[in-house]
């Protein structure tokens, strides 16, 4: 099963760490990843996102486009990246989720991707 694991976490705190804090969090995130190709086929892609002030929101209203800056949502938390993983199940997914080194102080979301060719 597919599986989308999303990063949340605090970009103001992310934006006060010292450089060598920002290095450091940087080698677990390597160190998460040389983990993950210990097993051929469970990384099927991931990438980091930049910050949400560099974002646009897009919502069609009465056939017209309307675009805004940033995140559609304030929240405490920010979609800051995401992994895309072959799981054999939820349980294995968390098992993941748990090793992100974001969990540590933010928030990993779980969800299932639908595979529309099962369907």
């Amino acid at each position: 099963m597919k599986y989308a694991l999303l990063i949340y976490g605090d970009e103001a705190a992310a934006a006060k760490l010292s450089e060598a804090e920002q290095q450091a969090v940087m080698q677990a995130y390597y160190a998460f990843g040389a983990e993950m190709d210990k097993f051929p086929g469970v990384e099927q892609g991931g990438e980091a996102l930049h910050e949400t002030t560099s974002g646009k929101t897009v919502r069609v209203r009465d056939g017209k486009t309307v675009t805004t800056d940033g995140p559609f949502a304030e929240t405490k938390e920010q979609l800051g990246g995401f992994y895309y993983l072959e799981c054999q199940d939820l349980d294995e997914a968390i098992a993941w989720a748990a090793k992100i080194p974001g969990a540590k102080d933010g928030t990993i979301e779980i969800r299932p991707i639908v595979d529309f060719s099962q369907l």
